[in-house]
Formats: structure tokens, C-alpha cells, sequence
């Protein structure tokens, strides 16, 4: 973020008759792609989606996050397929179009396998969290 202030803005007007955009920040930060191998493993160990057949593949799920050069997605997105039905959806061309065509949400899929390996942190409330404190000056 730019630590300008309004002054500076507008002196920043008065002499190019625009504001001055801080362009160190990028604007759309990039998506972060995790790599955890216990998570794979763990979607490796699962029956597949489709047919309920083992072993399976772990697919990275494309249509969920921007393409980059040589980078997969995140593999917070992926979910277990068969071998067979995994050469299929990437034969297939238009992954999201496949994914509809078999009636299954693998994004509710991924998030579920996720959240087995990675659990949410428990909410703590304890009596101190609901203590509020009043101050008066006398």
C-alpha cells in the first residue's frame, strides 16, 4: 500500500494532472499453490469419485486456479480418480464440462478430503472470552 497522504496526492495532481499509483503492490496477488504431500497421499488412498475403484490417482483439479508456466494447482484441489477415468478428464479437453457430465462437485469433494488432513481450528470459548470489562471514569 502507498503511504502517500491526501497532500501529497494532490501535489502529485497539480503537477501531472493525475494521482500517482504505488505499482510496487501488485493488484491481483498471486494464487498461492500448496504442496503437501501427506494430503496426496492421503487423496491416493481414497476410492475413486466415479466408479468407487482403487488404486487412484491423485487429480489436480485445472479449472480451479489461473494456468502458470510448469505449475499445477494447489493440491488443496484434488481429488482421487481411477486410472482410467483420469486419462479421460484429461483427454477430454474442458475439464468443467466433464466434471458436469458426471453429476459430481469435486470442488465439495477436494474441500472435504482437505479438511480431513487440515482441520479447522476449533473455536475456543472459555469464560475469559466472555467476560466483557466496563470502565467507567468516576
Amino acid at each position: 500500500m502507498s503511504a502517500q497522504t491526501g497532500a501529497d496526492l494532490s501535489l502529485a495532481k497539480k503537477k501531472t494532472g493525475a494521482a500517482q499509483i504505488d505499482k510496487s503492490v501488485p493488484v491481483f496477488p498471486e494464487p498461492r499453490r500448496i504442496r503437501d504431500r501427506d494430503q496426496i497421499r492421503h487423496v491416493i488412498k481414497q476410492l475413486c469419485l466415479i466408479c468407487g475403484r482403487r488404486p487412484s490417482d491423485p487429480h489436480h483439479l485445472r479449472f480451479v486456479q489461473s494456468r502458470a508456466l510448469g505449475r499445477k494447482v494447489s493440491d488443496e484441489f484434488t481429488v482421487p480418480l481411477c486410472r482410467t477415468h483420469h486419462r479421460e478428464v484429461h483427454r477430454y479437453g474442458e475439464e468443467g464440462s466433464w466434471w458436469q457430465k458426471s453429476t459430481i462437485d469435486p470442488l465439495a469433494a477436494a474441500r472435504t478430503l482437505w479438511l480431513e488432513t487440515h482441520p479447522l481450528p476449533k473455536a475456543e470459548t472459555t469464560a475469559a472470552a466472555n467476560v466483557v470489562t466496563v470502565v467507567t471514569a468516576d
